[in-house]
């Protein structure tokens, strides 16, 4: 069929497409461990990047590298995956590989990929870094801040040393922004260090990822595989889901309304897609739901990949059109319940009984629904999953790290850029800060020493005043020695004049 991936026949030997027109229409791939998910996800991503549509594409267990290598005749499969395409028809069946580029968080099996903290913002942040409301609060007023300031927040130093400044300065932003609190603020820096030791300091640096490089064709006009190296990344569940939600938003936010396109722009496949929404709050669920929603009319279409469709809100997986379902297992209540959840999100087929079929499924088999042309979903049929065309398995370390080198991306990234931002403005301002007080107190200690010293020459003349020579004291003891004597002539006279008057 044109203009369409084919994925299987089923059992009423009826062929499996997904039409392209309605790939934007998002996806389901689930299935218990060993089933063929990645199988699935594999021919999916060889259709599209085929038709010539970029796909992103999270590797959790290194197989899906092998789309960048061509399959091999002299695969121990090979017989089996050529009997697969003859028995379902697929006349045309032969190997190829995909034109791909290979990224990591960690820069060490692919080409680095990088945001700054004010690309990620603040909510993803607090989710990343599990913050309650009030710490996501300050977190906040710490982005406000920047904002209002004209700081930018490139890398975790810069937001560790805005949140030490907060603190120092609590009291008047608490006036201007909101109450903000030493305790919750040093919580904030708890979660930051952790972050740190999961190798988010290396995540949060710049050049930043552009788009640009994830949405590309090659010269045969076939779309790039790009493939993030998830397999370390999956151990530190909060930073993988956070890091695609984050680039979910980000092709939502920067693409453009384009409606209905005859194909995507771009297809993203999530894996293990149950860590994206594990204790998600519901504003978080919300937004995922809003981004799903809305990011189809941008062009570009989400299949997510999981276990049990359980795993996916309900008001996520009604946004779903295309599905896939592999094989489930029903050993406990709740894994029953489950599949008859997931046996009722398919339209009946009246030759089986769909709960039934989901349990006896095998490997490379699997309930497929497709929107029709119209957008309705199409009866489920049990349909043998086609064979793919590139390697079954991992690309070796010696290919991977051929393709990296000769990649046109090849030194874009690979060093980081430490320009000005909120660190060296802050840390320019304590200096200033701390040379003004430097020259306050040297001003007040020069106004007291010459405070000191105009005292001191006050006290000297007061001083110099009383002092006098010895031939004064004997001059002045002279006077006074004759001032008594003449004082005590006149009282003997005056007593002698005195007593004459009396005796006469």
């Amino acid at each position: 069929m044109k203009n369409a991936i084919f994925v299987g026949t089923d059992t009423d030997d009826k062929k499996q497409h997904l039409l392209l027109p309605l790939a934007n229409r998002h996806g389901l791939i689930a299935g218990a461990t060993g089933t063929g998910k990645t199988v699935t996800l594999q021919i999916l991503t060889e259709g599209f990047s085929k038709a010539g549509v970029p796909v992103f594409a999270a590797d959790v267990k290194g197989d899906l590298s092998g789309v960048s290598q061509s399959g091999s005749v002299d695969h121990k499969l090979h017989d089996k995956l050529l009997q697969r395409a003859m028995k379902i028809g697929l006349g045309d069946y032969d190997y190829s590989s995909m034109p791909t580029t290979f990224w990591d968080l960690y820069g060490d099996q692919g080409h680095p990929v990088r945001t700054t903290i004010s690309e990620m913002g603040p909510t993803l942040l607090a989710r990343l870094m599990g913050l309650n409301d009030t710490q996501e609060g300050i977190l906040t007023i710490a982005f406000e801040l920047a904002d209002d300031e004209d700081m930018l927040l490139l890398d975790m130093k810069d937001l560790r040393a805005l949140l030490n400044f907060i603190s120092d300065n609590k009291a008047e932003i608490s006036r201007e922004y909101g109450n903000v609190t030493s305790q919750s603020v040093a919580a904030i820096q708890r979660q930051l260090l952790k972050l740190e030791r999961a190798g988010a300091d290396e995540f949060f640096a710049e050049p930043a990822l552009e788009l640009a490089d994830l949405m590309r064709v090659d010269e045969n006009g076939q779309g790039v595989v790009n493939i993030l190296a998830a397999d370390e990344l999956i151990n530190s569940p909060d930073l993988y889901s956070t890091f695609l939600l984050w680039l979910l938003s980000e092709l939502f936010e920067e693409l453009p309304e384009v409606g209905n396109p005859d194909k995507p722009k771009m297809v993203f496949f999530f894996d293990e897609a149950h860590l994206l929404f594990e204790d998600a709050p519901k504003a978080l669920v919300d937004k995922i739901e809003q981004v799903a929603r809305l990011i189809r009319s941008k062009g570009v279409g989400i299949y997510f990949v999981t276990q049990n469709p359980a795993d996916i809100p309900d008001s996520v997986l009604g946004q779903l059109g295309n599905r896939i379902q592999h094989a489930l297992r029903a050993y406990t209540p709740k894994e029953q319940k489950s599949i008859r959840a997931a046996a009722s999100s398919f339209r009946e087929n009246p030759a089986f009984d769909t709960e039934e079929v989901i349990t006896d499924l095998g490997v490379g088999e699997a309930l497929v629904s497709m929107l029709d042309a119209k957008g309705v979903p199409g009866i489920v049929g049990r349909t043998l999953i086609r064979p793919p065309a590139s390697r079954l398995g991992p690309a070796t370390k010696a290919e991977r790290k051929g393709i990296i080198a000769s990649s046109t991306l090849e030194g874009k990234y690979k060093e980081t850029i430490d320009r000005e931002s909120a660190y060296e403005e802050l840390e320019k301002k304590v200096q200033a800060r701390e040379k003004a007080e430097a020259e306050a107190e040297a001003e007040e200690a020069k106004a007291e020493a010459a405070e000191k010293k105009a005292k001191a020459k006050t006290t000297k003349r007061r001083s110099s005043r009383k002092k006098k020579s010895a031939g004064e004291v004997l001059a002045h003891e002279a006077k006074l020695v004759a001032r008594q004597l003449a004082r005590s002539q006149g009282r003997k006279l005056i007593r002698g004049i005195l007593g004459g008057f009396m005796r006469r």
